[in-house]
């Protein structure tokens, strides 16, 4: 039996154990999972955490299992822990505790005493705005004085539909911390950089001002969250997943982390230049795992609720990270919730990418899709999808569920390993590379994995074709071109850049939802590190003066972009769109030829075709009829004036190269 006070009255529960002998952590967990402590304990008010004005602050905290709770507040950041001042929390309803402090408590340094299961723990408030260094105790803020200039919720325009965005996904000290940046130190790996929209080297663009060049409508930041790795008074390269405090931004970007408001308002100044430049913004959102389960706030505070456990009591880990965020449990998915919104709300983001999202549940997902549809219907939402954890498989938000997911995309690696080889295997290859079994794979990722025939074998079916999201390169795994010269033999500089330029064709002009890592376009290197996590600078950074060198590659990776934008045969939007409007041709051997119907989708052009060659010797190919066909891809030039024109109901296309023909 288990006895929980909270204040009045007290509350028994009784909890079956098997005969054999009683495990404190299993027994905890089947209370947690009862229908009567979820009937009593799940708050649903919107309140949790700080609510502040200037006339004084409120502060509620859901700690069910605890039997009692104060607020502890401190002078300084640093004070030491026997000056807090304790300030009794009340009981309150469904499991929730209440204190109020009066008058101006902006700036005030706080967290939460909890006597629970016979120990005092001392832990920030789960839903803190923000702390001080290094995240180890909250700080009360003003939130309306973090704004910079100008601050509102306005954005650039964009429908909202997936195929119609290009996401290019960036870590933020990537962005300028390398000599040929152009950023001034004081910016480098900072949030201050992405306000500095005219930086060049040796008279070419550089940062957000080559990244708004290149026509991408979405720029994608790796964790943006206060992350427990990195020390924030001494930054050191981490990508950022292990979170600790989810709604407050990370101190390691900031020009001073002792500031509490300083990395609000930078990071909230960056969303608004970037806005400025007409790019949006998604955040990468880590909420299947945490840094550390044991000194995790939630876990202090009601434990082990907030993590899986399996049959013997033990954390699971699907994520390889030592932990499962037990998203199912109303509380847990109440928070996730929340924090997306508040993400949407106060910092006025355009899209989430949610890592590891298979480990997640189906429910969870579709309440935040609802949630932040409800904020802004063109916010986007993508995630990976692979079918992992210890789930029951049909609570699962993986890609094998996708079609019970809402305005859900997950990341294709059906055409990502069919296009390069598998990521797991750097030797290996694929279409583009020189596997023409791969070719299946490819057409899958091609009609962006919708149900469109038996003659394509789809390993997962997506509801529509934006659900699919097509990409060859990303932060995880080598990038691009280490993956070509680990698996192509002999590959010279000339053939890199040309299977760079091959490669993303196929993705960018395949139906779904486009996607590359920064620097992919100026053939970005990490020297073959499969995981760079916690690599170096010399290493993760972007060496901008490689784009002068590659401009051959950029303008071409520009030209798919603008090519794309132009032309709605690209971005179908239904299913049943791809199978009446995409042809696959009969084609040789190491080529995908198909035909798009421009007309049915109201493209300016009538009849599109696609060629993409994969053989190293030119090939000749077919065309769907005769006549004079305009080229807007081919020979290392892609874009949307036309190159030349043939006539005829044949063409020859070189090796390893894509052809766009219009009629």
């Amino acid at each position: 039996e288990i006895w929980l006070r909270q204040g009045d009255p007290t509350i028994h529960y009784s909890i079956p154990t098997t005969p054999v002998a009683k495990n404190p952590v299993l027994d905890q967990i089947a209370l947690y999972d009862s229908p009567e402590f979820i009937s009593k304990f799940t708050y649903t008010g919107n309140d949790l955490g700080v609510t502040y004005t200037k006339k004084a602050t409120t502060l509620r905290v859901w700690a069910p299992t605890a039997t009692a709770v104060n607020v502890v507040t401190y002078k300084e950041s640093n004070s030491p822990y026997s000056s807090g001042k304790l300030t009794p929390m009340k009981y309150d309803v469904k499991g929730t505790w209440v204190a109020t402090l009066k008058g101006d408590q902006d700036g005030t340094v706080f967290n939460y005493r909890v006597q629970v299961n016979g120990f005092n723990n001392e832990a920030v408030d789960p839903y803190v705005r923000a702390t001080t260094v290094n995240g180890l105790r909250g700080v009360i803020v003003d939130l309306s004085s973090t704004n910079p200039k100008g601050w509102g919720m306005t954005k650039p325009r964009f429908s909202g539909k997936p195929t119609d965005a290009i996401i290019y996904e960036l870590h933020v000290r990537d962005l300028s911390m390398d000599a040929s940046s152009g950023y001034p130190a004081a910016q480098k790996g900072k949030y201050v950089a992405f306000t500095n929209t005219k930086t060049s080297h040796n008279g070419e663009k550089t940062g957000v001002a080559a990244i708004k060049d290149l026509g991408v409508t979405h720029v994608e930041l790796l964790p943006i969250f206060d992350f427990a790795t990195v020390d924030e008074n001494n930054p050191t390269f981490n990508w950022g997943y292990d979170p600790q405090n989810y709604n407050v931004p990370e101190g390691s970007y900031s020009a001073d982390p002792t500031n509490p408001k300083l990395r609000i308002t930078e990071l909230k100044s960056a969303i608004l230049s970037l806005h400025k430049q007409g790019l949006r913004i998604n955040m990468d959102a880590v909420y299947n795992h945490v840094s550390n389960a044991s000194s995790f706030s939630q876990n202090l505070i009601v434990p082990n609720y907030f993590f899986r456990r399996d049959d013997n009591g033990n954390l699971t880990s699907g994520s390889g990270c030592g932990n499962d965020v037990a998203s199912e449990r109303p509380m847990v998915r109440k928070f996730i919730v929340d924090s997306v919104k508040y993400w949407a709300n106060e910092y006025n983001m355009d899209g989430f990418r949610f890592d590891l999202m298979g480990l997640m549940d189906i429910k969870t997902i579709n309440e935040i899709t609802t949630a932040l549809n409800k904020i802004d219907p063109t916010i986007l939402v993508i995630g990976e999808g692979w079918n992992m954890g210890t789930l029951p498989a049909n609570q699962r938000a993986n890609q094998l569920n996708i079609q019970k997911l809402n305005r859900v995309s997950h990341f294709n690696d059906q055409i990502r390993d069919g296009v390069k080889g598998s990521v797991f295997d750097s030797a290996d290859t694929g279409f583009a590379t020189g596997k023409p079994g791969s070719r299946n794979d490819v057409m899958a990722g091609i009609v962006g994995n919708v149900d469109y025939s038996t003659s394509i074998s789809t390993k997962w079916v997506t509801s529509y074709p934006g659900q699919s999201v097509n990409y060859v390169e990303s932060h995880d795994n080598m990038t691009l071109v280490d993956k070509i010269k680990a698996s192509v033999k002999d590959a010279k500089p000339s053939d890199i850049a040309q299977l760079s330029q091959f490669s993303t064709s196929i993705a960018f002009l395949s139906q779904g939802l486009p996607f590359m890592q920064a620097g992919q376009e100026f053939l970005r290197s990490k020297n073959g590190d499969t995981n760079s996590y916690k690599s170096s600078d010399a290493i993760n950074s972007l060496k901008w003066d490689t784009r002068k060198s590659n401009m051959a590659t950029v303008n071409y990776y520009k030209g798919l972009i603008a090519l794309r934008k132009a032309h709605p045969a690209f971005r179908m939007t239904t299913t049943e769109q791809v199978k009446s409007n995409l042809k696959f041709s009969n084609s040789p051997d190491g080529t995908i030829v198909y035909t798009l119907n421009g007309a049915a989708v109201k493209d300016k052009a009538a009849t599109i075709v696609v060629i993409h060659n994969a053989n190293v010797a030119e090939q000749s190919i077919s065309l769907p009829k005769s006549g004079s066909w305009s080229v807007l891809v081919d020979n290392g030039k892609a874009g949307v004036s036309v190159i030349r024109k043939v006539t005829g109901d044949t063409l020859k296309v070189a090796g390893r190269a894509t052809v766009v023909l219009t009629q």
